[in-house]
């Protein structure tokens, strides 16, 4: 069958894709990947086709200047306690769902990668379109071109979070009269192809879901439990880490999308050094020149690459302290090492995994929610890294969570699944 990915305008929610759409490939299936021309480079050399829909928009730009205008927070004043998945938007879950609408429709979505997705679409005539939960364009064009579909996450489902939080005020309303900013958007795009608004345009006719099965999740959603696979992009192994650390090694690193986009708050380099300075552990540092802006020392037992695989950089970890990045995430299950999350801070960016993901680990007991970045202080982050590394059941916990996260489907165990389900679908159509 032919299958067209369409995928948000970052490199990590590519990677999240990637190892699915290899799976496909080599299954036999004719795969491509569409996204706006700025990631054509990346899809590439993920070894992929691309196909760049659209004008390249300057995220950096547009996001930055979309931030919110606050004070940062007081990291003496912290606040009531630190938050819990199932509060996202609990007090206005309607205005949280407008703010997430504008956002996608505004950056991700404009009108021309819409129209030429759908024309491709209906050229190409795919049989499954697989689309990131940022990347409506995707839905939209398989609506247009009698495709299934398939809505792809890489963290949290925070959509499927918010449209369950306004189901009780939509509650009896005929869909017409109900506040939805996702319809009132996407309904007269939809119409423009001849195709109706339905909830599946906003949460797909399945969602593909590669978080583990600990992590909380909103009821009533057809999900697909997958392995996320941990991609890294091309890389190459630096030849000190053939050698094993003398003592214990930590991973910090603060993720690709804050470094590759200048928006938000993020942790500070500094107060991440200042936490670890002097204690008897080497730390790896996976920082660029940008993230490195706020350093004025740098501590002996501290080593700085701008980026080191993460594949073979976690097993000669004993923990990882990160934003919750999914790919992140995944690598540390994978390699059974504790972490230690220090979410971002934009917008509501942090609700849609480094909360849930922070949530999950501190239940099982094989992690840490640090702080938000906004409330971070290096005392903090030191108390909870000593901690950590101290008590062993951190690291026992990790090493049976990656027990059962290879326990799960694979990429291709998934992919017999998604060409039934496609079969299927495209029977009832006829």
């Amino acid at each position: 069958m032919r299958v067209l990915f369409a995928t948000a305008p970052f490199r990590s929610h590519l990677f999240v894709q990637a190892p699915l759409a290899w799976a496909l490939r080599t299954a036999g299936h004719d795969v491509r990947v569409a996204a706006q021309p700025d990631m054509a480079d990346d899809i590439m050399r993920c070894g992929l086709t691309a196909v760049p829909v659209g004008r390249g928009v300057d995220l950096n730009t547009q996001m930055s200047a979309a931030e919110p205008q606050e004070n940062p927070a007081d990291p003496r004043n912290p606040g009531p306690g630190l938050p819990v998945q199932t509060d996202y938007a609990r007090d206005d879950p309607l205005a949280e769902l407008g703010a997430h609408v504008g956002g996608c429709r505004a950056l991700f979505n404009p009108e021309a990668v819409i129209e030429e997705l759908v024309e491709f679409a209906r050229d190409w005539e795919p049989d499954l379109v697989v689309w990131d939960t940022f990347a409506f364009a995707g839905v939209v064009a398989a609506r247009a071109c009698g495709a299934a579909h398939a809505r792809m996450l890489f963290g949290a489902d925070g959509l499927g979070q918010l449209r369950a939080a306004c189901r009780p005020i939509w509650d009896g309303q005929p869909p017409q009269a109900r506040t939805d900013p996702l319809r009132e958007w996407l309904e007269p795009v939809l119409a423009r192809y001849g195709c109706a608004f339905d909830e599946e345009t906003a949460l797909g006719q399945w969602t593909i879901f590669p978080m583990p099965t600990w992590v909380w999740r909103p009821p009533g959603i057809h999900y697909l439990p997958m392995r996320h696979m941990a991609f890294n992009g091309p890389s190459s192994v630096p030849k000190w880490l053939h050698r094993p650390p003398a003592r214990p090694r930590v991973c910090v690193t603060l993720g690709l999308s804050h470094r590759e986009r200048n928006f938000g708050v993020v942790a500070s380099a500094a107060d991440l050094f200042a936490a670890v300075d002097g204690l008897d552990v080497e730390v790896i540092a996976a920082l660029d020149a940008t993230q490195l802006r706020s350093v004025t020392h740098v501590p002996d037992n501290v080593r700085v690459h701008d980026f080191v695989p993460l594949n073979v950089l976690l097993p000669t970890c004993s923990a990882i302290v990160h934003s919750g990045g999914a790919g992140t995430f995944a690598s540390a299950l994978e390699h059974g090492v504790p972490q230690l999350i220090v979410p971002n801070i934009y917008w509501a960016e942090k609700w849609w995994g480094p909360v849930l993901m922070a949530n999950g680990l501190e239940d099982q007991g094989a992690g840490v929610y640090v702080a938000d970045a906004d409330h971070l202080t290096a005392d903090t982050l030191r108390d909870r890294l000593v901690r950590v590394l101290e008590d062993p059941s951190f690291a026992g916990n990790a090493e049976r969570l990656r027990r059962e996260t290879l326990g799960m489907p694979t990429p291709n165990d998934v992919v017999p699944i998604l060409e039934r389900l496609t079969a299927a679908q495209h029977g009832r159509s006829k």
